[in-house]
């Protein structure tokens, strides 16, 4: 019988999204690293919590899957989920993702259907601001890096998985943040060296990052504008596109892929790494979605489909065009073209 109940589901999605958001920002992850374990009365003890608000977190947290109860005790500790991806300073930690999203586009979702009818974003004034972090608080603005390298790690990682990087040499991530793809790229590829092309405020973050890693000679970085620089960094044999062009309009993002065909040599490697809408523009959600948050957060971003980055491709002179898919928090796919 049809039910509304999957409507139910969408309505309160947003229930389980601040849960995970609270329990972040309570830390109650990094504090059960490890196998520890809490009591409802030790959580009201360490934070200060009445009982009731701490019996009903622990509650919806279990029912997520991010806590498990002991059998027989009145404990939980973390699900594997949560060790592996919420406890600050492992390698995938995802918080930085959660608290960008909780902080910076959660209120502002809250009125998409003005971008709806207005076409504008929500998260900054066109009108005033220079671009989506301009005269933004520092601390927003590196939020937002560090919630890339969330979504970007572990996608870098499934992107590595998918394709093999084995037969190239040296590598410019456009526009990389933080240089997590460079990162676990170059971690898994030892012969691999890169470079993070990105603004002249980012770049030093890139390079702690990559020291961090133990891996600063073998990524650098190249501060820059790829709209404003005459010429894109030369010298590279793959150019990688990480999450970048759903940020843009078609006109923009061809005139980008034509400026990386310029500047690879012949045979050189381009890799367009998003998450792929269906042909028909229909799905998976989660891209489709992320269409829609370009609508709060740029001004002529959206999410598009394998077949228009591939037609794309096609007419910036690059051929021998394929699409490898995986599953990751910031792409579901890569599409591997060849300079002719």
């Amino acid at each position: 019988m049809l039910t509304p109940t999957p409507l139910m589901r969408l309505v309160t999605g947003f229930w389980s999204f601040k849960t995970l958001a609270a329990a972040v920002e309570l830390n109650l992850f990094t504090r059960l690293a490890g196998g520890r374990t809490i009591t409802v009365g030790q959580l009201c003890d360490e934070y200060g919590l009445a009982e009731r608000p701490a019996d009903t977190l622990l509650a919806a947290c279990a029912s997520l899957g991010l806590l498990t109860k002991q059998p027989g005790s009145n404990s939980y500790r973390n699900a594997p989920i949560a060790e592996e991806f919420l406890v600050a300073d492992r390698p995938y930690y995802f918080g930085g993702q959660i608290r960008y999203c909780d902080e910076r586009t959660y209120l502002p979702w809250h009125r998409i259907g003005e971008a709806l009818r207005t076409d504008r974003p929500l998260t900054w004034d066109p009108d005033t601001q220079e671009s989506l972090f301009a005269d933004v608080d520092p601390r927003i603005r590196n939020l937002f890096l560090e919630a890339m390298y969330a979504a970007s790690i572990f996608t870098a990682r499934a992107l590595g998985d998918a394709y093999d990087f084995s037969v190239h040499h040296r590598l410019l991530d456009l526009g990389g943040g933080s240089g997590a793809y460079p990162i676990e790229l170059c971690r898994r590829y030892p012969h691999l060296r890169a470079s993070v092309y990105d603004l002249p405020h980012v770049v030093p973050v890139a390079a702690e990052k990559a020291a961090a890693a133990g891996l600063a000679d073998r990524i650098d970085t190249v501060a820059g504008d790829f709209f404003a620089d005459e010429k894109l960094p030369q010298g590279h044999d793959t150019i990688l596109l990480g999450m970048i062009l759903h940020d843009w309009d078609e006109a923009t993002n061809r005139a980008l892929l034509a400026r990386c065909h310029d500047v690879l040599p012949s045979g050189g490697t381009i890799v367009v790494c998003e998450l792929l809408l269906n042909p028909d523009r229909t799905g998976p959600p989660e891209a489709a979605l992320m269409g829609m948050n370009m609508l709060v957060e740029t001004e002529g971003g959206r999410n598009y489909s394998e077949t228009e980055y591939a037609d794309w491709l096609a007419d910036a002179g690059f051929g021998s065009i394929r699409t490898v898919v995986f599953d990751a928090p910031g792409a579901n796919g890569a599409l591997i073209a060849r300079k002719r």
